[in-house]
């Protein structure tokens, strides 16, 4: 898939994902106000979880839309040419909330059931080819929608008065496979979450779970939230989600999930995030390019069990890279876009200094396992290629229920919880000196070290760091740590680096990165 016109199409003026489709019959069935025939029973997570449950017992198949007339064999430009009708927003007179229902068709041919729960009661919203409009520069005849086949929404997304009072501007969009992306103030669409993140990385090839099945609960005047049910499906595992999100300044989703496994879960990512690094002043390897910077994460920050605060800045490597943190109930992981203003990308059309950044707080024990970072290489700006995730120790059994909670937050920088001085920037290059020598330069925040330089400790897990020294830049606000690195005949090396007491505690978090030949 496409990045760019995966996230175009997410959050240009139409968009389309992953659904169930909903049968001729109950299209016809519907009630006066464009919905489906209310289900009688109270609805809730163990509704969706009961639901789950009963899906995983069965054996796994794939939904597919079958895209007829003039949802078929559509180009991005046309698929953008589709829109929602507004006048049709099943929450047209809440005062805070609104949602736009997304079309099928280009690369979304998944159909997706989507539901409004409203007053305890579930009413499904079947896809109506009359509540979209079409371009009439790509669709001269109106569209022709005579025939819709099997197809369903592929997906929707929210809006609220989010920058400015009476602007409905959009906060979160779910569509395509199990992925979903949201927005803080003043922050633009960037990196993604998922469901869960499935052999991810692995030889025998990623499996990708959908969202067929989501429930809105209509948000009552005044909430400052609102909640989403959702199944996941898949070969390996079926499971009920509830997010409830809460737009603002910091976008906050938080996040209960329950599996039903159909197979041992082993390589089976929670809380996975996607996002895409290209080039950076640290690593840029061999980049024609007039930007400085080119991505929408430039690291990935852990604070662990132990509370030990991590920085890995992120690299596109000549090879697939999977680094893993080994760790005991996390306190905290995300990918970050740290790089906050405009001269670092010089970037006026993708805006990359607004893209936000995800940080995932664990609620609960979520015991022993590891963050694993996962570096895919690329060649342009247009392909997601980072993946992290939490992935568990122990195997997730077949045919138990388990379940795990967290928030998810989109915000400009994640919150701060420890005293530390933060890596500000790197640069990497090679040695003007020694062409085989590698020189790395880390800016840490000055703060507390303008009348007393701390120590530092240097360390590679291979090859050999010289001519390591620190120096402030009071005018640049920042502590510059620089060393070079001779590899030698190596093939890889794990380098560190931390600002510290003559005691060795840590006054800084731990810049770590991967030299690899």
């Amino acid at each position: 898939m496409k990045r760019r016109q995966f996230l175009n199409a997410a959050t240009a003026l139409a968009a389309g994902g992953s659904l169930l489709a909903v049968p001729a019959q109950a299209q016809q069935a519907q009630d006066p106000t464009g919905f489906g025939p209310a289900m009688p029973e109270p609805f809730g997570f163990e509704t969706v979880a009961a639901l789950a449950q009963e899906r995983s017992a069965r054996v796994y198949v794939q939904p597919i839309s079958q895209l007829e007339g003039s949802f078929a064999n559509l180009n991005y430009d046309q698929y953008r040419g589709i829109r929602f009708r507004r006048e049709h927003d099943p929450l047209a007179q809440n005062p805070d909330f609104r949602i736009d229902l997304l079309s099928p068709g280009s690369i979304f041919y998944e159909p997706v059931q989507i539901n409004l729960v409203r007053g305890g009661i579930t009413r499904p919203i079947p896809f109506d080819p009359a509540l979209l409009e079409f371009d009439e520069r790509y669709f001269p005849d109106g569209g022709d929608v005579t025939t819709i086949g099997n197809m369903g929404w592929s997906g929707f997304r929210m809006r609220t008065p989010l920058n400015r009072p009476g602007v409905m501007d959009e906060f979160i969009v779910f569509q395509g496979a199990s992925y979903f992306r949201a927005v803080a103030r003043g922050t633009l669409y960037g990196l993604s979450a998922r469901g869960l993140a499935i052999k991810t990385g692995s030889p025998d090839g990623e499996e990708f779970p959908l969202f067929t099945d989501f429930w809105i609960v209509e948000p009552e005047p005044g909430a400052q939230s609102v909640r989403i049910y959702a199944i996941l499906d898949s070969r390996s595992v079926a499971a009920a989600f509830q997010f409830d999100v809460t737009p603002g300044a910091v976008t906050m989703v938080r996040t209960r999930v329950a599996l039903f496994p159909r197979v041992d879960l082993r390589e089976t990512g929670l809380a996975p995030l996607t996002s895409m690094f290209w080039f950076s002043p640290a690593s840029r390897r061999v980049v024609d390019d007039y930007r400085p910077a080119c991505h929408d994460s430039d690291g990935l920050q852990m604070q662990t069990g132990a509370n030990q605060a991590l920085w890995r800045g992120l690299m596109s490597p000549r090879n697939l890279q999977i680094s893993s943190f080994v760790d005991r109930d996390p306190r905290g992981f995300g990918l970050v876009q740290r790089a906050r203003d405009f001269e670092t990308y010089q970037d006026a059309e993708a805006m990359y200094h607004l893209r936000p950044s995800a940080w995932i707080e664990p609620e609960g024990s979520w015991g022993e396992g590891e963050v694993r970072l996962i570096e895919i290489p690329v060649e342009n700006e247009f392909n997601d290629n980072i993946v992290s995730y939490w992935l568990p120790a122990a195997t997730i059994p077949r045919g138990e229920r388990t379940e795990f909670r967290y928030r998810l937050s989109f915000g400009a920088l994640p919150p701060s919880s420890l005293p530390l001085a933060k890596v500000r920037q790197v640069r990497s290059g090679r040695s003007v000196n020694v062409e085989t020598t590698r020189s790395y330069v880390i800016d840490f925040d000055l703060g507390l070290f303008r009348e007393t330089l701390p120590n530092f400790q240097v360390t590679a897990s291979a090859g050999r760091v010289v001519h390591a020294y620190l120096k402030p830049l009071p005018d640049q606000d920042v502590l510059r740590l620089a060393f070079e690195f001779e590899p030698g005949r190596i093939q890889l090396s794990e380098l560190q680096a931390v600002l510290t007491t003559p005691e060795g505690l840590a006054l800084s978090e731990t810049w770590l990165t991967r030299w690899t030949a």
